[in-house]
């Protein structure tokens, strides 16, 4: 596997939390730890679970539907833990606010892109089954539409999509965002603080393989370097080398697309192609055949993959959301309590 072609990035804009965990007067109950330790346990869990066991297997949509489902368990457990913690947004630093609104904007903007990415490929399919339609018939104008079709959909895949130009950007950014701070030096919030940190950890190695995926640029790749006092670090550290070196390999072979379903697809369009040059029959008519029975279960498989896919992706676009809606939501609640009766001289104001 080739080297990484940046430093790994440290992820402590603000200095290392768990120093802070393990500093005086911050010690852990017994109910606080046992809380932690779960969340981070299923996040090891989950990490171990998407180390591929072939390196071609990442670029494949049945693994990436697996890394945003995980990506969602993740993101849900931490809702769970805010809840089981019992700490209301009223306790919560005011930048600590600042800094998950800044990320879950980061979060949507990306979904945004992905989910571009995969209605561009889905127009895709529509052309090739445009094409699948004009080879059931053996007439000269059928096959040269086919023809047509074929050369549409291979433009169409080989285009970039702007959308996802913008991914390193975001990527960076969200690397670059401040750590979490501290939440009124309260033991709940340090609990708090670490597993947003394993939250965001996960999300930025999700959406940076995302990227490059798509983008069928390494580039998009972001090696992070973490904090080795965690339970989930050892099954991090290996998904990171063995996910972002097999890519980075297979990149370097030079393939027309990133994505395994859609190199099968192209692959059978190879095989059929020259067999309707020019409008002409088909000589071989058994050959013709089963390239044209192998084309469309590959581009059956690619459409499934795909929605397959879509769905978990809007899937996480509404968790982040939702999570950002009830934080605002919790926030006007908050300011309504703390001043029940705004106006001058104390009057309650009447709209």
């Amino acid at each position: 596997m080739s080297r990484p072609q940046e430093p790994h990035r440290p992820f402590f804009p603000f200095g290392n939390p768990f120093r802070m965990l393990s500093s005086k007067g911050s010690q852990l109950s017994p109910r606080l730890l046992s809380l932690l330790n779960a969340f981070e346990d299923a996040l090891a869990a989950r990490l171990r679970k998407l180390n591929p066991k072939d390196k071609y297997d990442v670029l494949s949509l049945a693994w990436m539907k697996l890394a945003m489902e995980s990506l969602c368990e993740t993101h849900t457990d931490i809702k769970t833990l805010t809840t089981e913690l019992d700490l209301p947004v009223t306790d919560w630093d005011e930048k600590w606010m600042d800094v998950y609104l800044d990320i879950s904007v980061k979060l949507l903007d990306i979904c945004v892109a992905f989910s571009s990415e995969l209605l561009r490929l889905n127009q895709g399919h529509l052309m090739l089954q445009c094409a699948l339609h004009n080879l059931e018939s053996n007439t000269s104008e059928k096959l040269v539409r086919a023809r047509s079709s074929i050369d549409s959909w291979r433009q169409h895949i080989g285009s970039k999509n702007p959308r996802l130009e913008n991914c390193k950007s975001i990527l960076d950014g969200l690397v670059d965002s401040p750590s979490l701070p501290k939440v009124k030096n309260s033991a709940k919030g340090k609990v708090l603080m670490q597993a947003m940190y394993g939250v965001k950890i996960h999300t930025v190695f999700v959406c940076s393989v995302f990227a490059a995926v798509f983008s069928g640029n390494s580039k998009n790749l972001l090696d992070l370097d973490v904090a080795n006092t965690t339970m989930w670090v050892q099954a991090f550290s290996d998904l990171q080398t063995n996910v972002n070196g097999g890519i980075r390999d297979i990149f370097s072979q030079g393939k027309f697309t990133a994505l395994k379903e859609l190199d099968e697809v192209d692959i059978a369009v190879k095989n059929l192609y020259p067999m309707i040059q020019d409008g002409m029959r088909p000589i071989e008519a058994e050959a013709f055949s089963n390239s044209f029975s192998d084309l469309g279960r590959r581009a059956e498989k690619l459409s499934q993959g795909l929605d397959f896919l879509t769905k978990v992706v809007d899937g996480f676009f509404k968790i982040v959301l939702s999570g950002r809606d009830a934080l605002l939501c919790n926030l006007r609640v908050s300011d309504t309590v703390a001043d029940p009766f705004p106006g001058s001289n104390g009057e309650q104001f009447v709209r």
